[in-house]
């Protein structure tokens, strides 16, 4: 009980940071204090309101959707008390509905047989569904175990972590509610370093990349040449791939940002925002933080423990971080997607969601690969949100500036839907990861290793994947072990 007294610090108020808080909170710690350099809680999942059609309404750009292997966002729409929409939406609430198209506008159907019917489509639709139900076989069997939270001890054939099975989930084994966490020894696992694509070869089921491709590149998580399976794989497992595939999906009216603008306003201590972290120095059994507000000067504070949920790449640049550190986390690179809100001329905008196949290659890094129309009651006169990659491992960035070119170009010009004018654009420091070669070296390994060294944690998108559920559970993974 005596350890419930330490004071501790929570670098980073994005969904990491915030479940954090709640994990301690839930195991009777009271003394900690969250920093968060920007002016809002939720990093990634901001929504912004825009004003359309009369009304203001919330717009995403980043998080979007979940699903029900979302257990630890569900956790976190528990303390918070703010719930997701869905999968039976109702008018006047966000959805997913979707469309595909190709790189000159025309609406396609690659997954209906009954459309543009060929021997070739045909042939190609049997051979995907038998390719799936070949994976699903594979990831219950020979790749058992990979369906957990992290990737501690995968490079070593090794599994351990908290579960993603949902009990009586259509598509799952019945399994045992969360947290259930497993560990075990299959070889196979090793595997999972493999690039996505390389993955998919090995296992003779190329043609699932096709379903991957949708919720994991255009949402900006990178090339299936490049990633390494297990990332792809425990992000979209089995059942949330089918729920994906399904439409069985999850959003929030408000945005996926209030879900933790939710929480922060029940937590003991809400995030300090506008504060940045300029110095850490760990000594003595002591962590000293010193911030920087906006409107103010330094101050330094002594914690107990210390939980870095920011980005630990940029972790040297403040801290005090040791040659481990430093050499370890210098590995990590993330992608650089690039989305804007646009508004379009009046009855001359998208009605549906689409994705742009062809845009989600490296020959065509840049490009808009979706775009995500939320209100359907608004129609055509909906402002959407545009996505694009601009950067891909081995070729050349795109410049930031060029890729908004480009975007429009493919929205006006191709798509044909006139923008009025870009309301919001940005880029996002997005999925943090190591490459194939360090990830098959033991890099998460060598990560645990540092666990609690210096009286310092590490969680955030890093530890298991760069979206919010992810992200959460790695919160409560930490928090479960170390605290």
């Amino acid at each position: 009980m005596a350890e419930t007294k330490n004071r501790i610090c929570i670098i980073g108020g994005g969904p990491a940071g915030l479940a954090c808080a709640v994990y301690l909170e839930k195991k009777g710690y009271t003394d900690y204090v969250i920093y968060e350099k920007l002016g809002k809680v939720g990093g990634k999942a901001y929504s912004p309101r825009i004003e359309a059609n009369g009304e203001s309404r919330t717009f995403e750009t980043g998080a979007i959707m979940g699903a029900i292997t979302y257990h630890a966002v569900s956790e976190m729409e528990e303390f918070g008390g703010y719930y997701h929409k869905g999968p039976d939406f109702k008018k006047g609430e966000p959805n997913m509905r979707r469309e595909y198209r190709s790189v000159t506008g025309e609406k396609i159907e690659p997954f209906n047989p009954k459309v543009d019917k060929s021997l070739k489509k045909t042939i190609g639709l049997i051979k995907l569904k038998m390719q799936f139900k070949k994976l699903k076989k594979l990831m219950e069997t020979k790749y058992a175990g990979y369906d957990c939270y992290g990737h501690i001890g995968i490079a070593g054939g090794r599994y351990s972590g908290i579960s993603k099975i949902v009990k009586n989930a259509e598509g799952t084994n019945a399994g045992e509610a969360f947290p259930n966490y497993i560990k075990g020894e299959n070889p196979n696992l090793k595997d999972l370093a493999l690039p996505f694509k390389e993955f998919c070869e090995l296992n003779k089921v190329p043609e699932v990349q096709r379903i991957w491709i949708a919720p994991y590149t255009s949402f900006g998580y990178g090339f299936f040449d490049e990633i390494p399976a297990a990332y792809v794989l425990k992000y979209l497992d089995m059942t949330t791939a089918a729920e994906f595939v399904g439409l069985r999906l999850w959003t929030w009216q408000d945005g996926t940002q209030e879900i933790y603008e939710s929480v922060n306003r029940k937590l003991m201590h809400p995030a300090l925002l506008n504060t940045e972290v300029v110095r850490v120095e760990r000594t003595d059994g002591k962590v000293n933080v010193t911030t920087k507000p906006s409107d103010g000067g330094e101050t330094t504070e002594t914690f107990d423990k210390l939980i870095v949920t920011t980005p630990l790449d940029w972790f040297a640049r403040y801290a005090d971080a040791s040659d481990e550190e430093k050499a370890l986390f210098s590995k990590i690179v993330h992608e650089k997607y690039v989305d804007f809100i646009a508004r379009f001329e009046e009855d001359k905008g998208p009605v549906i969601s689409g994705y742009i196949f062809e845009n989600m290659e490296p020959r065509r890094l840049g490009h808009a690969m979706v775009y995500y129309h939320r209100w359907e009651d608004f129609g055509k006169n909906c402002p959407c949100t545009v996505y694009a990659l601009r950067n891909h491992t081995g070729d050349p960035d795109v410049p930031y500036e060029k890729t908004l070119e480009l975007m429009k170009e493919d929205v006006e010009k191709a798509l044909g839907f006139p923008i009025k004018e870009v309301l919001y654009a940005q880029e996002s420091y997005y999925c943090p990861h190591v490459a194939p070669e360090d990830y098959k070296a033991g890099w998460y390994d060598r990560l645990e290793a540092l666990q609690g060294q210096n009286n310092t944690y590490y969680a955030g998108e890093i530890l298991s994947f760069g979206d919010m559920e992810d992200t959460c559970a790695a919160s409560k993974d930490i928090i479960g072990r170390f605290f």
